[in-house]
């Protein structure tokens, strides 16, 4: 198992730091402040150090808690994924349970999913929205909420929540779903469906743990809602590949797999105001097009 150079020297900690987290690291960097990425594998580790971070292996389901540092004063974005089965997610449990056997860190920013809200029927949902998730991906991420809101007010431990919809910028495009031909619905019967690039979402978490009231949950998207058949005809122009074919909802519901119709079953547009008015967040790409400028085939 790799080490840090200097445990408990950091002023945040970015645990499951793949991608997203990379980006957030690379923005703390830009301040000075030392930041360790957590992943499971070493080719993780090597893509955080890749990123200028200070980098640890650990699996959260193993149990080996004894290289992670102290924690005290360093702001922690919780970002690793639940385990694919279940309902709840025993991985989040498990590292604050770990986390109540040291000094504990000032704030956690936690990146959940806007499919806790479930099936809206495209309306514009707000952070009182109530919770339906209906998947199960999404009832793990409602139960991981619930377990930081119960941890945060027994420990007296500050917690931000982001609900996050799809995440596109560059290496996150549909390229090879295109280049394959696999069929969309058609754009009259197609749900609603929001997006934010990768890069805004990171400046977002950041923004979050700098200026977030304790407790707060925040929809983090562009604002700019559209449907899934919309964004892959967009992306198709962008690359200039042909746009997908596109079929009934009743087709795609007897031809589709069960992942690719959970998509199709839930319809919301995210009402970010909380997000632009409360933290001020401006979002450097403020639609698609713009987005789409930031990256290449």
């Amino acid at each position: 198992m790799s080490k840090p150079a200097q445990q408990g020297a950091f002023g945040a900690v970015i645990v499951g730091c793949g991608d997203v987290g990379c980006r957030v690291g690379a923005r703390l960097r830009a301040r000075a402040m030392p930041v360790l990425g957590l992943a499971r594998s070493a080719p993780g580790c090597e893509r955080i150090r890749a990123a200028g971070l200070e980098a640890l292996q650990l699996d959260l389901d193993a149990g080996r808690w004894s290289s992670l540092p102290a924690l005290r004063g360093a702001l922690v974005f919780y970002f690793a994924p639940p385990a694919r089965e279940g309902e709840d997610d025993a991985r989040l449990a498990r590292f604050l349970a770990r986390l109540d056997t040291r000094e504990r860190p000032p704030r956690l920013v936690y990146i959940s999913t806007s499919g806790v809200y479930g099936d809206c029927g495209g309306a514009w949902v707000d952070e009182t929205w109530p919770l339906a998730p209906r998947t199960a991906r999404a009832k793990r991420r409602a139960a991981a909420e619930q377990c930081l809101q119960a941890w945060s007010r027994t420990r007296d431990a500050e917690v931000v929540v982001l609900r996050v919809p799809g995440i596109y910028g560059p290496g996150r495009l549909p390229l090879e779903r295109l280049r394959r031909g696999f069929p969309v619905v058609r754009e009259a019967e197609a749900p609603c469906s929001n997006r934010i690039h990768v890069d805004d979402l990171a400046a977002a978490a950041v923004l979050a743990a700098d200026k977030a009231p304790p407790g707060c949950v925040y929809n983090v998207a562009d604002g700019r809602p559209s449907t899934m058949t919309d964004y892959l005809n967009r992306v198709a122009d962008w690359a200039g590949v042909s746009r997908p074919p596109q079929i009934s909802l009743a087709r795609a519901r007897r031809e589709l797999s069960p992942a690719m119709l959970s998509f199709l079953e839930e319809s919301r547009r995210l009402d970010c105001r909380r997000l632009f008015g409360e933290l001020g967040f401006v979002p450097r790409y403020p639609d698609l097009d713009a987005g789409l400028a930031s990256c290449r085939i």
